[in-house]
């Protein structure tokens, strides 16, 4: 009571230090980088992430593109390939002229490398940048190789598709928070109490969002997805702290009369439930964090640390806005346009059984689908964007001219001999898909001694520790036939070097795709366990945590089963947050019907008056927060040109309407059914049942209730 006491006395002080955070939030959240490459999140021990980091380090060769140029004459070319090299951190460019121009007759050079480079319209170049894949300086020079080349030239590689990423994102970012705000303000207009009282809710939302986005600063740096995805979803989600206040405040105003003993009253009763509730959010994102693709950790922590935020602003800032608006607040009080719902209760307690079939029979089709969901995912990042970016447009080109649609890069120990070199690339040459294989012995053949070579040729392909090659694919980045063709020719890389490392973007994504199976389990494991834990200690019971999760479980196998069934592949990481975040975010429904129902049934009454009454007093809190999350993510879903920001905003909303729709109609007819187990196996309830009488539609006396509670 103190703390409340404190609040309400100091709410000046609270709303001028509230206001005044908001300046270096506002700095931090602009002076923390984003980052746009997934790639980037793989483990540090993995092979491909040494490789690349022995690339960098040995060749000075970091980011890789390659570039199609169409209808140009090859001194045009010739001349754009001069230009390009004088980009900066552009660090080697590779052209048909780059590997002919060297003290060695035409003829005898092998024939393919022409073929390698040219088509009837069109030539194809290799870029190295000396910089990393996603680096600031590595986007500036594509975006500037770009506007060099013109219209004629197409880049292509993992740099190309963050960059067109970053673009996009920037532009449609301030948008999502925009169009969160709007929807959601237009629910709580419709389903609470007050005109002006959203608003305040939004304020001091806001307040805590740019708190949470601000203290980011100290991580160094976030993904796109968390940014794009963390101010979106800390508003759908704490805003249910503020309905609760809210709420909880009213209804001490009218007990008490005097606003301030009101506001320290509910501050102590919100504190308390709020709580209680967000350690449940806090786990199933924290739960994010046990995921060795490290992109979960950067999701949870942030989220989890936003939930966090908003209880402290809703138990602090939100009082002292309510306090200080007090008289406006109350003058445009208006009734709720939700109805009473105990005759709506009654109906669903009535017919229960009903109920108890329909979960039976939801179960084998939802887990059927959440099984082929899971499996049915994509991991290639190209098709999160619009067909019409730039990216996409040049992999086409790609594809259409030369037949590649993947590059790997091989590092083998420079001290091999050039005999076993050409046996290696011989070999991985006949591996299914693979286009051809260049490399130092490609471009010499078998006539020319390699000391012949200049040493600016030389270097390009060689260093004093390692020798590269290049290896052109006809399989697609992420497919499972690019990871057999991966899986191939990394036996044959281990049989010749056993140190060898085979890297580019698809060996990364073939990482990823194990690495993310495996968290998958982890996660939902994690998840599950934890939230159990919590509802046991919160609700002292053994039999409740099992019935609460099994309710908000079913809701997350139609949640994403739903995409089997509609034809609907959703980007990797979807399933995975999804699962943890719609476990976390919505098990607070049943938590709140269970607590009332408990309440009920130790003061006497029969199971059945005591499931309608907590279904009675739920539903509108349930609704009015289904509704917040659909409305907050629905309209981000629907606007976002990037899939995986549209797919994971999709199934947040259409897991709210789910959640909802399960514990009004399935969890009810649980508690119903297993009324008996649950007084047995929960504490301060197991004497109610005991020697207890059952009328003929299946509800305890209650003057027996009544007795056993005496």
């Amino acid at each position: 009571m103190h703390f409340s006491k404190a609040v309400v006395k100091y709410r000046i002080p609270i709303l001028i230090i509230a206001v005044l955070l908001m300046i270096p939030s506002v700095l931090g959240m602009i002076g923390t980088r984003i980052n746009y490459d997934m790639l980037d999140y793989l483990p540090d021990d993995m092979d491909t992430v040494i490789g690349q980091n022995e690339l960098l380090e040995d060749f000075g060769k970091g980011a890789f593109s390659l570039i199609i140029v169409e209808d140009m004459p090859d001194r045009d070319v010739a001349a754009l390939c001069d230009k390009i090299k004088e980009v900066d951190h552009v660090e080697t460019v590779i052209w048909y002229s780059t590997l002919a121009d060297i003290s060695v007759p035409k003829e005898l050079l092998p024939d393919k490398i022409y073929d390698e480079f040219n088509t009837d319209h069109s030539t194809m170049m290799a870029v190295f940048f000396d910089s990393a894949t996603s680096a600031d300086v590595t986007m500036d020079a594509i975006r500037e190789i770009r506007s060099i080349a013109g219209r004629q030239c197409f880049v292509s590689g993992m740099s190309a598709l963050v960059t067109d990423l970053k673009d996009l994102c920037e532009k449609e970012e301030p948008i999502y928070v925009g169009i969160a705000v709007l929807l959601a303000t237009v629910a709580m207009l419709v389903f609470l109490d007050g005109w002006l009282v959203p608003f305040v809710f939004l304020a001091s939302i806001g307040m805590m969002i740019l708190l949470n986005l601000g203290t980011n600063y100290f991580f160094g740096e976030i993904s796109y997805i968390t940014k794009a995805l963390s101010a979106v979803l800390q508003l759908a989600v704490t805003m249910d702290y503020s309905i609760f206040l809210w709420h909880s405040y009213n209804e001490q105003r009218e007990k008490f009369g005097d606003p301030k003993e009101a506001m320290a009253l509910a501050i102590k009763e919100t504190l308390t439930s709020v709580v209680g509730s967000s350690i449940t959010t806090v786990a199933g994102f924290a739960a994010l964090c046990f995921m060795t693709f490290t992109l979960g950790r950067d999701l949870g922590l942030v989220m989890a640390k936003g939930v966090v935020f908003g209880v402290i602003g809703c138990v602090t800032v939100l009082p002292a806005l309510i306090l200080v608006l007090d008289k406006p607040l109350q003058a445009t009080r208006h009734r709720s346009l939700i109805p009473d719902m105990k005759k709506f209760a009654g109906g669903v307690a009535r017919v229960f059984p009903v109920f108890l079939v329909i979960f039976a029979i939801l179960i084998p089709p939802a887990l059927y689908g959440y099984n082929k969901t899971t499996d049915e995912v994509y991991y290639d990042m190209g098709q999160c964007l619009p067909d019409d970016m730039e990216y996409v447009i040049a992999n086409s080109k790609l594809s259409e001219e030369f037949d590649i649609a993947s590059t790997h890069m091989v590092l083998v120990n420079a001290k091999m001999p050039a005999r076993d070199v050409r046996a290696m690339m011989d070999e991985m040459e006949q591996v299914d898909g693979v286009k051809y294989v260049l490399g130092l012995e490609s471009v010499i053949g078998t006539r020319v001694p390699e000391e012949i070579l200049p040493d600016s040729i030389r270097s390009i392909l060689k260093s004093d520790r390692w020798e590269l090659l290049l290896i052109n694919s006809e399989y697609k980045v992420a497919s499972d036939a690019v990871n057999q063709q991966i899986t191939s020719l990394n036996s044959i890389l281990k049989k010749y070097d056993s140190t060898g490392m085979l890297i580019g973007e698809a060996p990364c994504m073939k990482d990823m795709i194990d690495t993310t199976d495996r968290d998958f389990q982890v996660v939902n494991a994690v998840s599950i366990v934890a939230i159990f834990v919590i509802i046991a200690l919160v609700e002292q019971s053994a039999l409740l945590p099992f019935i609460l999760i099994a309710v908000i479980e079913l809701a997350i196998f139609i949640n994403l089963g739903l995409p089997h069934y509609l034809g609907q592949s959703l980007p990797f990481i979807a399933p995975i947050c999804i699962s943890t975040i719609q476990l976390g975010a919505t098990v607070d429904y049943a938590i709140l019907m269970t607590t009332r129902y408990k309440a009920e049934r130790i003061r006497g009454n029969s199971k059945h008056d005591s499931v309608v009454t907590a279904l009675t007093a739920s539903i509108p809190s349930i609704i009015v927060s289904g509704l917040g999350l659909f409305a907050a993510t629905f309209g981000v879903a629907v606007y976002s040109d990037i899939d995986i920001i549209s797919s994971m905003c999709m199934l947040m909303a259409r897991g709210a309407l789910v959640s909802m729709l399960c514990v009004i109609f399935l969890l009810p007819a649980l508690l119903l059914l297993c009324d008996k187990p649950i007084c047995a196996t929960t504490i301060g309830m197991r004497h109610i049942g005991k020697g207890t009488k059952t009328t003929d539609n299946g509800n305890e006396s209650r003057d027996t209730a009544k007795a056993e509670v005496q």
